[in-house]
């Protein structure tokens, strides 16, 4: 038997295909982030105008496309003027800021003083025609979903289910712009589809304490302090000032509008 012969030829030339470095889970896609890391948004979110919350938001801002959830005890804590710079930044890119249901009448000249335009406001109250919640819910999913606004803020009525919450989380997906709805502290052991919850506490003149309950990324365990606008408006400085005899131009309100379906 012969022997097999070794020959002089050549290797193959050409380059060698190396194996490829695996990608970082937050290389993968938009939605995949590391433990440790906060969650990116694939819109571009909006600045809350505050940077220390901004730098515990995931992305760096109040989201789109999704629901945000902040509880608070009672209103009239500062949640407005929390929200107030981001609604402004939507009114300024020429886009109609809702709101939904609340619980007192609005101030003009104070919505003013916090740079919102309200001749791009409009306020909704279902209660002057609708009165079960379902109903209510029911027209604010519908508001999500119309693409006629740029921004919702909703005062929800009290003990909503998880899966009307879920239904609100979907119709904000496909809102384009930041969706925020209040809620009772009192939900705040109760699971919500909402990927972003926040619990609201007063902490002194123009003072707001924020805890972070649920967001993209790690747990934040301090809760954050925040300085606020100044409440006392120069309309509500006349007030007092003035007393009855303030301008009537001052003292003037927001009128709400009756429900309109936006379907």
């Amino acid at each position: 038997m012969n022997s097999p012969q070794l020959t002089d030829a050549p290797l193959a030339s050409g380059p060698v295909a190396l194996p490829r470095p695996a990608l970082a889970p937050e290389e993968l896609h938009p939605q995949l982030w590391r433990a440790h890391q906060l969650g990116r948004n694939v819109e571009r979110p909006i600045s809350s105008g505050f940077e220390r919350l901004d730098a515990e938001l995931p992305g760096g801002g109040w989201p789109r496309r999704a629901l945000t959830e902040l509880l608070l005890s009672h209103a009239g804590i500062g949640e407005v003027r929390l929200l107030a710079a981001c609604l402004a930044s939507v009114q300024q890119a020429g886009r109609l800021v809702m709101l939904f249901d609340p619980p007192a009448a609005v101030s003009a000249p104070a919505l003013g003083e916090l740079g919102l335009d309200v001749g791009q406001l409009l306020v909704i109250q279902t209660h002057l025609q609708l009165h079960a919640g379902a109903d209510r819910l029911w027209a604010l999913e519908q508001a999500l979903k119309s693409g006629h606004v740029g921004a919702v803020v909703a005062w929800l009525p009290p003990r909503v289910r998880a899966d009307r919450v879920r239904r609100l989380q979907l119709a904000a997906h496909v809102h384009d712009g930041p969706a925020f709805v209040f809620r009772e502290p009192a939900v705040q052991g109760h699971a919500s589809a909402a990927p972003l919850r926040l619990a609201l506490h007063p902490a002194g003149a123009d003072q707001l304490a924020l805890r972070v309950l649920k967001r993209r990324g790690p747990p934040l365990l301090a809760p954050l302090h925040l300085a606020l606008p100044p409440v006392l408006s120069a309309a509500a400085a006349r007030r007092a000032q003035f007393g009855q005899d303030a301008p009537e131009e001052a003292l003037a309100s927001l009128r709400a509008a009756a429900f309109i379906n936006l379907a």
